[in-house]
């Protein structure tokens, strides 16, 4: 599985169209997505504070089946390879969205059945 944090907008406007989709697709040609161990960093470092968002499932086989390619790139700034989806999402690779919620202390936290994995 690999993890997308999404703006609630964006997961709707999914919904109605059946892909998902964000600006990063429009403007970088990817839509940046998280391996579980990196995925509270790039809460705490993008998302700091959101309670707007909600935290995709993807099936990765799923996204090969449907011909939507993933790769992994390097990331200086965070020092580790980060998938990068190369095209809009079908809803059948979304395994679930889970509201992305904001600890006792503030800052986000995996939902408890994905923190016992991570």
């Amino acid at each position: 599985m690999i993890y997308r944090i999404a703006e609630l907008a964006d997961w709707h406007a999914a919904q109605q169209t059946g892909f998902f989709a964000s600006a990063d697709l429009g403007a970088e040609g990817f839509i940046h997505a998280s391996e579980l161990y990196q995925v509270l960093g790039t809460a705490h470092r993008y998302y700091a504070g959101r309670t707007d968002i909600v935290l995709l499932e993807l099936d990765e086989a799923e996204l090969w089946m449907a011909a939507v390619p993933v790769q992994r790139e390097y990331a200086e700034a965070r020092d580790d390879y980060f998938p990068h989806i190369l095209a809009p999402v079908p809803l059948a690779a979304i395994v679930r969205a889970v509201p992305f919620l904001i600890g006792a202390d503030g800052r986000h936290a995996l939902p408890p059945d994905l923190d016992e994995l991570a």
